[in-house]
């Protein structure tokens, strides 16, 4: 099937329904299979490596021949220089002895942000789009971007910020509500706003900006996808929907919890990345939410939070794992990604009366 949009003829797909990119989760296989149903496939791709990169390039066009986009964190690297890491590395020791790790670690910043490096990676991979979190690079970049024909995104959380990008030169925005999961994209006003929900976000972006709307956050089914087109979009981004589908890299407790998660099971926390970033409700986000002030500044705060998690994801214990989740997991089906990214198309053009 198609449903054409701006969207559509943006990006070169025949559905409006873009993967969000998930870091750490999403795969090329998953990337693919979008990409073969008629969406576009996304890749997180801040924390690799290069070499990680080009394999992960290598692997999705071997895949599919549908574009793809890779996303990319627009930060500032932290200032670890004026950071006291006494009271965070106090509040996680009791709960590392629990787990029988070492010291806790230094914060450090696991990978850097977008740099020169990779934009030079970027242009020389040259996706079809290129996605941006937390505000856009350089002007020199952008205009680098555009002229090797890359489609720009960038991820607004409210309309000033969303104004802000179109004036920046992006080719679409992700309108991202309140009730999205993981990292907020909010980089106008302080990380701890851009809290907007998706229903009153979308309309006001699209009434502020000319270039196509993409509307992310608590979209979950057919129904999401339908009102999404009614406040104005030209697309919709899932993410948590694509968290349980087999292609997507999602640790076996994590699935569980998404299974059973209820519409107030999750928080926004800086416990893990030290960014407000939406997760499933768990022992490390409740018992140590009173140190949300003390965390590391992002991305460091990943090298205090990692051991504990990642030896909590091997025990097979959810209480410290890192576990992005929309509001709307509940409506999430498990079933094969292409199934899935044409079963809600379809299912949303018949309740607009498009089919």
């Amino acid at each position: 099937m198609a449903f054409s949009t701006r969207i559509t003829d943006l990006l070169g797909i025949d559905l409006p329904i873009i993967q969000a990119p998930m870091a750490g989760s999403a795969t090329p296989e998953l990337a693919a299979a979008v990409g073969n149903a008629g969406g576009l496939g996304s890749l997180g791709v801040a924390m690799m490596s290069e070499a990680q990169l080009r394999e992960a390039v290598d692997k999705t066009r071997a895949l599919t021949n549908a574009p793809f986009n890779l996303n990319y964190f627009v930060h500032h690297e932290p200032d670890l220089a004026g950071f006291d890491a006494k009271p965070m590395r106090a509040a996680l020791k009791p709960h590392y002895a629990e787990m029988g790790l070492g010291d806790v670690p230094d914060p450090k910043s696991p990978a850097p942000a977008f740099n020169d490096a990779a934009l030079k990676l970027l242009l020389e991979l040259s996706p079809k789009v290129a996605s941006f979190h937390f505000g856009l690079p350089s002007p020199e970049a952008v205009k680098a971007i555009k002229a090797q024909g890359i489609i720009i995104l960038g991820c607004a959380t409210t309309s000033s910020e969303a104004r802000v990008l179109e004036h920046g030169g992006v080719d679409a925005i992700v309108a991202q509500g309140h009730e999205a999961g993981g990292h907020r994209g909010t980089f106008l006003d302080h990380v701890d706003l851009g809290t907007v929900g998706t229903m009153a976000l979308v309309p006001q972006v699209a009434d502020m900006v000319k270039v196509p709307v993409i509307a992310a956050g608590g979209i979950g089914d057919a129904r999401g996808i339908a009102a999404a087109f009614m406040l104005g979009a030209d697309a919709v981004q899932l993410g948590t929907a694509y968290l349980v589908t087999p292609e997507c890299m999602t640790h076996d407790m994590h699935r569980k919890a998404l299974a059973e998660l209820s519409d107030h099971g999750t928080v926004v926390t800086k416990l893990f990345s030290g960014r407000p970033a939406r997760a499933i409700r768990n022992r490390m986000t409740e018992s140590l939410h009173g140190h949300e002030s003390n965390a590391a500044p992002f991305p460091a705060q990943r090298a205090m939070a990692a051991p504990l998690v990642t030896a909590s994801a091997k025990a097979g214990r959810a209480e410290y794992m890192q576990m992005w989740s929309g509001q709307a997991a509940r409506l999430s089906v498990a079933e094969p990604a292409g199934t899935k990214t044409t079963r809600l198309m379809a299912e949303a053009a018949i309740l607009l009366g498009k089919n």
